[in-house]
């Protein structure tokens, strides 16, 4: 992990390149980029939260660790995007209530939290991009809580290739990283692999998964609904 003290990068961001001759100034009052490697802890529960967490390249993945050691992806953090978790935590003092790792190489600036605060109460951009990601906060979560008790693994598998797949139906992941995603086990998903493979939906290769049947999917993700008792069809 490599440390650089500036934040030129940053400011190309949208929320920080309208920043005040101030806030530029403040901005690099104790501003640090880190290069991270892949796979590497980044937060962990529990762990007090020093800043701001800018996500400049790469992605973080945010999960939880169930009692029996099965994983499961919260949310994911793309370049521009602001942890939000960690903001919360920020702003209302709190220990971090998840774990976070690099999905691939990032850098990530780390704003510190008094900086951060300040920055807040006198700049627009980071005003709108508090506002946008605490607002949002709750509805994302509440939407993969929903997913983990709602929907099979069948279906929740669909929704993440839906999800996350390219514009041209492909996806670099392998079964044990789509089980941690998932929180269940690389058993369950080979099968289901299987099944969606024998169905036409998608094709498989080693570390890849193509999608064929876009509407195919879709109607995995959303089943149709069975009519009410006494409907006429």
């Amino acid at each position: 992990m490599t440390t650089t003290a500036h934040g030129v990068e940053l400011q190309r961001l949208g929320p920080f390149s309208a920043l005040s001759p101030q806030g530029r100034a403040l901005l690099e009052q104790g501003l640090v980029v880190r290069a991270i490697e892949a796979g590497a802890a980044v937060l962990h529960k529990g762990q007090p939260v020093s800043g701001a967490y800018i996500v400049l390249g790469g992605r973080l993945r945010v999960f939880t660790i169930a009692a029996n050691g099965t994983e499961a992806t919260l949310y994911f953090v793309d370049p521009g995007d602001a942890c939000v978790l960690a903001l919360n935590c920020l702003f209302n003092d709190l220990l971090y209530p998840a774990w976070v790792e690099t999905e691939s190489p990032t850098r990530v600036a780390i704003i510190p939290g008094p900086v951060y605060r300040r920055l807040f109460e006198t700049e627009p951009g980071v005003q709108n991009l508090t506002v946008q990601a605490l607002s949002t906060l709750v509805f994302r979560l509440m939407r993969e809580i929903e997913d983990l008790h709602a929907s099979n693994h069948r279906q929740r598998l669909a929704g993440f290739l839906l999800t996350h797949s390219h514009a041209d139906g492909s996806l670099r992941i392998t079964q044990q990283q789509l089980a941690r995603h998932l929180g269940t086990t690389r058993e369950v998903v080979a099968r289901l692999m299987r099944e969606l493979v024998a169905d036409g939906l998608v094709q498989t290769a080693r570390g890849s998964v193509a999608i064929r049947d876009l509407f195919g999917l879709r109607r995995v993700l959303v089943p149709a609904r069975r009519s009410p008792p006494g409907a006429r069809g």
